[in-house]
């Protein structure tokens, strides 16, 4: 039984690795690549840190192979896979933890390190330590946005605790109240928020319209939230 499950595991650390590889280029720009932090997480959530950091790992040294991708393919995922399965795993289960080791590990540590290692030995000039920070931030704030989503609607359906229980990986009752959830979609709309006004001043985006976009999402996510709260309240 011992041997299947690690078999299991195996194939769907393979099949992760190859969607990866596969869906990684989407919404890609040059450090910042959302799809690969989706995957970073839902490896972390199933298969835990180590299996998450050879994901990565894997991944990324195949986009370095066959795309020319720069040396960002490994730094801007490693540190992110790794400690999404850490804290997912110190914090008993919660899946905010999991986004939360992705964006610390990739958005703050391997953007700083991306600096010596982009400088030193992929020879490109007018880069800072803080540099590759905001693109970094940003990608993961999509990408984990995206797992989180995807996972909650997993769990909600009873089939994330079935997915862990065949993968032999720790499982964890994950309630949330009313309130939790409520706060959960003000966040998204501070992290679109978030997105919208680094992507304008990475790309240097002006107009009336982007202006108050960013504005406009928090707002939004604010007032369903407060509905959200209330109509759940009601039915109670």
């Amino acid at each position: 039984m011992k041997n299947q499950k690690k078999l299991i595991k195996l194939t769907v650390l393979s099949m992760l690795i190859a969607l990866g590889v596969v869906i990684s280029p989407l919404l890609r720009f040059e450090g910042m690549c959302p799809m690969a932090h989706f995957i970073n997480i839902v490896c972390a959530v199933l298969l835990g840190p180590w299996y998450s950091l050879l994901c990565a790992t894997t991944i990324g040294i195949i986009r370095m192979v066959i795309m020319s991708i720069p040396p960002l393919a490994l730094t801007g995922a490693v540190f992110g896979a790794l400690l999404s399965g850490i804290f997912y795993k110190v914090s008993k289960g919660k899946l905010i933890f999991a986004v939360l080791g992705e964006i610390i590990g990739t958005g703050i540590i391997g953007a700083v390190l991306s600096y010596p290692v982009m400088t030193f030995l992929w020879g490109k000039d007018g880069l800072s330590w803080l540099f590759y920070v905001p693109s970094f931030i940003c990608g993961t704030l999509i990408g984990g946005s995206i797992a989180f989503v995807f996972l909650k609607k997993l769990s909600a359906a009873g089939l994330l605790k079935r997915f862990q229980e065949m993968l032999g990986s720790p499982v964890y009752e994950e309630k949330n109240s009313i309130i939790a959830n409520a706060l959960y979609i003000v966040a998204f709309g501070v992290i679109c928020f978030l997105v919208i006004e680094i992507l304008t001043g990475i790309f240097k985006i002006t107009g009336v319209f982007w202006d108050y976009l960013s504005v406009f999402s928090l707002a939004s996510f604010i007032v369903t939230g407060i509905i959200y709260y209330i109509l759940r309240k009601v039915k109670e």
